[in-house]
């Protein structure tokens, strides 16, 4: 019996003859992936880029019989290892800031860029308050005004809101 017979068919015959068929038929599923991965749209072309790159030796001497397989898999890889070296940068530099004294310029916007990474990682309302209370300096009764909500819910926002971007830059913090 065949394998067309049973509803299979074989992935082998599915796969295009030429590399540049390979990409035109995997390339938007690899950027997807990447992009969904990493949530930059650059960073994203350039991992498929490489993933492509590093796979047409391989291709070339026959040795993948699922492209759509082998890509996934490179994307995934390559995405993790971007935010391992990144770690590791962080973690280096975070040491030589604490070797140097006090921050610099470059130090300075990295913990604004943290801040803002974590901001960003804050239920919308709650970033508004936070925002409003503390970058602003609106009293708890403008800021009320200005989101349309009581005092006691700017109240409890922003506290939830600063316990939470507590935690997220200690955990930024552990991990640089």
């Amino acid at each position: 019996m065949t394998t067309e017979a049973i509803g299979c068919s074989s992935n082998v015959a599915a796969e295009p003859e030429t590399f540049e068929a390979v990409f035109e038929l995997h390339r938007d599923r690899a950027l997807r992936l990447a992009y969904v991965l990493c949530g930059d749209a650059g960073v994203a072309e350039d991992i498929v880029a490489d993933a492509f790159a590093g796979m047409y030796p391989r291709w070339r001497r026959g040795g993948i019989d699922d492209a759509g397989a082998y890509l996934r898999r490179a994307v995934v890889n390559r995405v993790h290892g971007r935010f391992r070296r990144l770690a590791h940068q962080r973690r280096h530099e975070a040491t030589a800031r604490r070797e140097i004294g006090p921050p610099t310029i470059d130090a300075r916007v990295a913990q604004r860029e943290d801040l803002r990474a974590a901001l960003l990682q804050l239920p919308p309302r709650q970033r508004a308050a936070v925002v409003l209370r503390h970058l602003e300096d609106l009293s708890e009764a403008e800021t009320a005004a200005a989101l349309g909500i009581s005092v006691g819910t700017v109240k409890s926002s922003v506290a939830r809101g600063l316990e939470r971007l507590r935690t997220v830059l200690d955990a930024q913090e552990g991990t640089s």
